[in-house]
């Protein structure tokens, strides 16, 4: 984890080697909420808001993505590379999808001086009654 973290100019300190090791060794999309409750079920000294800052800079510097799945749930993803998501509204399972299985085409006029970064879909689905 020291590596990963110098790789992406983050100094490796003890709480964001063990908060970048809850999100590596699962490959899960996980809250901040589930990263602070697995982190500190070794080490009861991490705060909520050094959680928050840490994925703060991990998004920042390219580590995970931050996705937001609705006003009130965000996910963070430790794969980087491109694709896409199917989010379960019933169960609050976010997965992946690969790029290779959607095309988006049509898409508007950028604004002067801009390019693409990416494109980040979320296709939510529920339950059938």
């Amino acid at each position: 984890m020291v590596g990963l973290l110098r790789s992406h100019d983050i100094n490796p300190t003890h709480q964001r080697i063990e908060i970048a090791y809850v999100l590596f060794s699962r490959q899960e999309h996980l809250s901040a909420d589930q990263v602070m409750a697995l982190v500190n079920t070794h080490h009861s000294e991490t705060s909520k808001a050094t959680v928050y800052n840490t994925l703060k800079l991990f998004v920042e510097k390219g580590l995970v993505r931050e996705l937001i799945v609705d006003p009130s749930k965000v996910f963070y993803d430790p794969n980087t590379h491109p694709h896409h998501h199917l989010y379960e509204i019933n169960t609050g399972k976010l997965s992946d999808i690969g790029a290779e299985y959607m095309q988006v085409s049509g898409l508007p006029p950028l604004p002067a001086g801009t390019v693409i970064e990416g494109i980040d879909l979320i296709v939510r689905v529920r339950r059938a009654s």
